[in-house]
């Protein structure tokens, strides 16, 4: 059977890029190609059932072992196909460094762009390892291909192995996830899974457990455009009105650029438009969802004020819900994070439980009732080209689902996996 190493160069050849406009679902070619390769790759470790619907989604099932009980709660382990919108995903040329000894890591195809120890301090505990990076010249899509690999080869080991005790585990690999639709299509009754886990994590030995919860607001400002030769008295310039909106949200509070931890943001990301029609895209974040609801009425507020000023002109703040802070939802489901940590002191790794300022598949399954906290696959830098992975990170998140599935058919046991 191919490596992991050998799996992971594979994916990564496929431009699986997600893309926000396209209409469709998956928003790209790619996904469908990237989800037809691992249903033959499954079938041929002996998954006879895996499949892809019409959505891309792609499914299997690992069989329970022999004496494993019945009554063993089925897991699921997730990761997503598609890579992040921002930057490409073409053409990628990675480049592997063996016996990693040391310092920044220049990039060929752009030597203006340096994987540099200052910013990478988790590259100080990985010399003699192996790391991955591209050329510079696009990401390497690290994130999220390292869990597929991580997957792949966890699932090829436990068909190997038919004796590793494991109830029955499911494998899902979704679309889309990077532009907000991961889930939008999982049957949770087809999925059939109690407790499921995300392969999406940075590093080694974390456990995310808790996410934002998130809405976007999307603000639109309503002018009217005439000449500007003849617009006194006449151009309402929404242009002019959404800059001074924009202005006095606060940002020297409340932005990604002034905020960590657990404090929220408001986050204005993209503008589109013209003195006729402005709009501006803006994400509310927070780890105690009530607070949402304050950021948009401070949203709400701006737009009054602004209201009373321009008086022809009209305001809009439509709110959409996101997803939700996946705590809420794990508390409900204690051994979903208790058991990760026990797979991986069973294997000597320190478990360390984790929150995201972002969000996952894992918060929306969560949400809907799945119990789904995120787990570290050796990503690091992810949507950047500055993006790398390491080789045996990719290897420990393997090991880890492996030791999982022994955990959850036998919580008692202290002796490590086969």
């Amino acid at each position: 059977m191919p490596s992991l190493l050998d799996r992971f160069l594979r994916y990564v050849a496929i431009d699986s890029q997600a893309r926000e406009d396209a209409g469709t679902y998956p928003s790209t070619p790619g996904q469908l190609v990237l989800g037809r390769m691992l249903v033959d790759e499954l079938r041929a470790i002996g998954l006879n059932d895996a499949s892809i619907d019409e959505h891309g989604i792609v499914m299997a099932s690992i069989p329970a072992s022999k004496g494993v009980s019945a009554d063993v709660p089925v897991i699921a382990w997730l990761a997503h196909v598609d890579t992040s919108p921002e930057t490409s995903g073409k053409d990628v040329k990675p480049i592997v460094h063996r016996e990693y000894r040391g310092g920044d890591i220049t990039l060929p195809g752009d030597p203006s762009r340096v994987i540099r120890v200052a910013d990478n301090p988790d590259l100080t505990r990985l010399h003699g390892k192996t790391i991955v990076t591209s050329d510079g010249t696009t990401l390497l899509g690290a994130d999220d291909k390292s869990g597929i690999a991580a997957i792949m080869t966890a699932a090829e080991h436990l068909m190997s192995h038919p004796d590793a005790p494991r109830g029955r585990v499911r494998i899902c690999f979704t679309c889309d996830e990077e532009i907000g639709h991961g889930v939008d299509h999982i049957d949770l009754k087809r999925l059939d899974a109690a407790v499921a886990y995300t392969l999406d994590g940075s590093g080694s030995g974390s456990i995310d457990c808790e996410t934002f919860s998130a809405d976007l607001a999307i603000v639109t400002v309503h002018g009217v455009n005439t000449h500007p030769s003849e617009g006194k008295g006449r151009m309402v310039n929404a242009v002019r009105i959404l800059g001074d909106f924009l202005s006095r949200m606060p940002w020297q509070r409340m932005s990604p650029e002034t905020t960590d931890g657990r404090d929220g943001f408001l986050h204005p990301y993209v503008i589109e438009g013209g003195v006729a029609r402005a709009t501006a895209r803006v994400l509310l974040r927070d780890f105690e969802t009530a607070r949402l609801a304050e950021q948009a009425d401070l949203l709400r507020s701006i737009s009054v004020a602004l209201q009373r000023e321009h008086p022809r002109a009209r305001i809009e703040i439509d709110i959409k819900k996101q997803y939700r802070n996946m705590g809420d939802g794990l508390a409900k489901e204690p051994r979903a994070v208790a058991y990760a940590e026990e797979a991986m002191k069973r294997l000597g790794i320190e478990p360390r439980r984790e929150i995201i300022r972002g969000g996952t598949d894992g918060s929306r399954l969560t949400e809907i009732g799945l119990p789904t906290p995120n787990l570290a696959t050796g990503e690091h830098n992810p949507h950047s080209p500055l993006e790398w992975t390491c080789v045996e990170e990719m290897q420990m998140a393997a090991d880890v689902l492996v030791s999982l599935a022994g955990v959850w058919a036998r919580p008692g046991e202290t002796a490590r996996p086969g």
